[in-house]
């Protein structure tokens, strides 16, 4: 494949809290802000806590997910008195950051993220953006400690709903397992070097440097499964089953058993051989998904280096 070459990235925002129980994002920009983290070699470095209400009362949300809030439909809808705290500030970063798909918006964004799903480092990007596939590409090269992985969200970017659509380029980290409202040193550490990591990828590419393409893996995201439900009440009548608990990414073939009833019944998958995500994630409940699938593919990336 031919080489591609982009403007230098001279503008990263490392963002957290997007979800204010997700404690690593939580404490990895105040202790930026505590060390007064502004520059690394060529390019500024903007540290945002992004829902500073929902990480004050360590929950998720105030009024709705700030996550799903960075749409073009939403990011041009008004601003009235009833609208929701998270839509407010999905306006305030997006001045603050983009505007989304403009010139002015910032080069990169990493917004970091905590999942109690058995994950280990996924990161989570929309269409085929050699910048970010590149920074996986480095990680993966680079870290030993946990799986390194992506997701690719095949979504057009206007209806693009995460914080780091914002940015020219971006990408979601996120990090597992870990409970909300909880900081684990080692999950904490892994933040640490993916981020290090990610700035020393970012000044090595401004420096001139050419990272040459190849073949990586990736999971792109197919639909969600709910939990088995009363068809009354609504209320789960399942957890997930043991042989699929924290085994995230792993094959799933028909046959294998997803979840085991209350009454201690196992129901078995029945679709395609595919691969589960965002196994037993603590938040979906509320969105009635008990995981997701993917199918697994491999992304072939040209050499790139700066303009």
């Amino acid at each position: 494949m031919e080489g591609t070459s982009f403007l230098p990235l001279l503008r990263v925002a490392i963002c957290g809290g997007t979800h204010g129980n997700e404690m690593s994002g939580v404490y990895m920009v105040k202790e930026m802000q505590r060390q007064k983290v502004e520059r690394a070699g060529s390019f500024s470095v903007t540290t945002v806590l992004t829902n500073p209400r929902a990480t004050d009362a360590c929950k998720r949300y105030i009024d709705t997910d700030l996550n799903r809030c960075f749409t073009n439909t939403l990011l041009s809808t008004p601003i009235t008195d009833s609208t929701p705290y998270e839509l407010r500030r999905a306006h305030e970063l997006n001045s603050q950051l983009g505007p989304k798909g403009s010139e002015e918006a910032v080069d990169l964004i990493c917004d970091i993220h905590n999942t109690t799903a058995n994950m280990g480092l996924c990161l989570i990007f929309y269409s085929l953006d050699w910048v970010p596939l590149h920074i996986y590409k480095y990680l993966q090269s680079k870290i030993t400690s946990v799986p390194v992985r992506a997701v690719q969200l095949d979504i057009p970017m206007a209806e693009a709903f995460s914080l780091e659509a914002v940015g020219k380029h971006g990408f979601a980290m996120e990090i597992g397992p870990q409970p909300n409202g909880v900081v684990r040193a080692d999950i904490f550490n892994i933040v640490k070097e993916a981020r290090d990591l990610t700035i020393e990828w970012v000044q090595l590419f401004n420096s001139g440097s050419t990272f040459e393409g190849g073949e990586v893996e990736a999971f792109t995201f197919m639909k969600s499964i709910d939990y088995p439900r009363d068809p009354t009440t609504s209320e789960i009548t399942a957890a997930i089953h043991p042989e699929l608990q924290d085994n995230d990414f792993k094959l799933l073939r028909p046959g294998d058993p997803i979840f085991l009833s209350f009454s201690g019944e196992t129901v078995k998958y029945e679709g395609e051989e595919t691969y589960p995500f965002f196994v037993n994630e603590c938040a979906y409940y509320e969105k009635k998904i008990a995981f997701h699938l993917a199918q697994k593919v491999t992304l072939t990336l040209p050499s790139i280096n700066v303009k």
